[in-house]
């Protein structure tokens, strides 16, 4: 019988505490059920702490995963010792004045962020955000490139491509789009009324551009109501109808944090995960609230429900970091991306 740590990944992805991992959180991160660990501004003091964090991590389980949210502007993690990393909308912002100088600076941006974010021991970053926000005041903000569904996908696929350069796996969200609404998923479900063939042609164009770079990609907690009765998340339209059948994509799909106000309409976690599952999600994100991400593993182990092995495929495409920023930071890549960086700041 296999040990705890060669377990295939299961659909959890979780978080922990604080800055050190407990015993009752390292009994947790051995449960077949858990294959990811998302970390937070709480994980973090520094990039050796942070090293220290994730060696404890995989001495547990070597082959979890290890995710973040490192997208720059207002949603940067990881901070002191780290590069200050601009907003998505400062690149676009650049694109309207010189949009080489932007594409340049996007993939330096996505290979910065990258290679930071590895060289501590962390497979990936939920990013980029390939909505689109519009200008009546989306949620979105600046988290997005640009208004300009064009300029959105021509800027991230140079992110995708510096990302990868740095060995990292690229998760597009959020599907098929969340900058046409104004409401915070976060604390309510927006509902979006524009017909299929709407988004199709507006939102949708960065992903279906973008699908065939993309490891993953993570939908909205939205309602589109003239499409399907089911948020984005828990929908077998959108996520097996459209997503894996009609635009082909065989990546892995993460749903977005189940704790999240707009998937409280699918019930409690436990209802919410089986459901997400049930409707084509790969990994099931439970954040903030530990309690309720052991509901979900122990309902999950109650039916059985099976590894996916699709998980392991975001794992990092390139040797075992070394534990420290200070090697990087002498290249002369970085520096260049560094002072890309600083002048959108």
């Amino acid at each position: 019988m296999p040990s705890r740590s060669d377990y295939p990944l299961g659909p959890v992805v979780l978080d922990i505490a604080g800055t050190e991992l407990q015993p009752e959180e390292a009994e947790v991160l051995q449960h077949p059920q858990v294959g990811g660990l998302i970390l937070f501004s709480r994980n973090f003091e520094s990039p050796e702490q942070l090293c220290y964090l994730v060696g404890c991590v995989r001495s547990v389980r070597p082959n979890l995963l290890l995710a973040v949210d490192q997208e720059g502007g207002r949603v940067q993690r990881f901070k002191s010792g780290f590069t200050r990393l601009p907003a998505l909308r400062d690149v676009g912002d650049l694109f309207e004045q010189d949009s080489q100088r932007a594409i340049q600076t996007a993939r330096e941006l996505g290979w910065l962020m990258a290679s930071e974010v590895r060289e501590c021991g962390v497979d990936i970053s939920f990013a980029p955000v390939v909505d689109a926000d519009d200008a009546f005041g989306s949620v979105i903000g600046d988290r997005a490139f640009s208004p300009d569904f064009a300029i959105v996908a021509e800027l991230a696929k140079a992110y995708i491509g510096g990302m990868g350069e740095a060995g990292m796996a690229a998760t597009l969200k959020h599907f098929p789009g969340h900058g046409a609404v104004e409401e915070d998923s976060h604390e309510e479900l927006p509902v979006d009324e524009r017909s299929f063939e709407e988004v199709w042609e507006e939102d949708m164009r960065p992903f279906r551009a973008l699908l065939p770079l993309a490891g993953a990609v993570m939908p909205a907690h939205i309602l589109f109501a003239s499409v399907d009765p089911n948020p984005v998340g828990f929908s077998s339209f959108w996520l097996q109808k459209i997503l894996r059948h009609k635009l082909g994509f065989g990546g892995i799909i993460f749903s977005d944090d189940l704790s999240m106000e707009g998937a409280s309409v699918m019930g409690d976690h436990c209802d919410r995960a089986e459901a997400a599952l049930a409707a084509g999600c790969d990994a099931v994100l439970v954040c903030n609230k530990p309690a309720k991400a052991i509901e979900v593993i122990e309902r999950l182990n109650a039916v059985a429900h099976p590894a996916n092995n699709r998980l392991s495929l975001m794992c990092a495409k390139k040797a075992t970091p070394s534990g420290s920023l200070a090697a990087l930071q002498k290249a002369e890549r970085w520096r260049r991306a560094v002072a890309m960086a600083e002048t959108l700041l």
